[in-house]
């Protein structure tokens, strides 16, 4: 049973999701493991300090989206979740990591809106998730997890928010935000 790979979800309204997806590719690399990250809506220009520490600790890490869903043209959006989507199966199905963490494509399957036609379904993930390598360990995080991908999962936990500094207008802070 050692040898099976997991499928983790981490989802829901409140923030660290992809910092509790991210702690657990630093630990799998502090174990040997190879991990590769597939980010779903962060830009490639996006100054996220956690892709400064993939790069410094060995972790593959592709920031495959345009940016914020709301912020870019909807033409952008489908374009980079498609090559996303694209990319995301190529690396898990090509058997070459122990761990593939695809950050945010919860929210790319909970979309169109505002982005319009259906991009990728409910059903593609949970066949990837049933196509995988069976030592992979697959993390799926981002808002709005669908039922089925809940029901596949190995593991899931909703993070909800209690409370929230933007709330009281604080912004986004460097190092806890990004």
């Amino acid at each position: 049973m050692n040898e099976k790979g997991l499928t983790l979800v981490f989802t829901g309204n409140g923030k660290g999701k992809t910092t509790a997806a991210l702690g657990m590719a630093f630990r799998a690399v502090g174990h040997g493991m190879k991990v590769c990250v597939v980010q779903f809506l962060k830009s490639p220009d996006s100054g996220y300090g956690e892709i400064t520490m993939m790069n410094k600790t060995g972790i593959e890490n592709h920031q495959a989206g345009a940016g914020c869903t709301w912020s870019v043209p909807a033409e952008d959006t489908r374009r980079t979740v498609k090559e996303a989507w694209r990319l995301a199966r190529e690396k898990v199905m090509s058997d070459n990591y122990d761990m593939v963490v695809l950050d945010e494509v919860n929210n790319a399957v909970a979309l169109p809106e505002p982005v319009g036609d259906k991009i990728i379904f409910p059903e593609d993930v949970v066949e990837l998730i049933e196509k995988k390598p069976a030592r992979l360990h697959l993390v799926l995080t981002g808002r709005s997890a669908h039922a089925l991908v809940i029901d596949k999962a190995d593991m899931v936990s909703e993070i909800n928010c209690i409370k929230h500094h933007y709330n009281n207008g604080v912004p986004a802070k460097e190092g806890i935000e990004f």
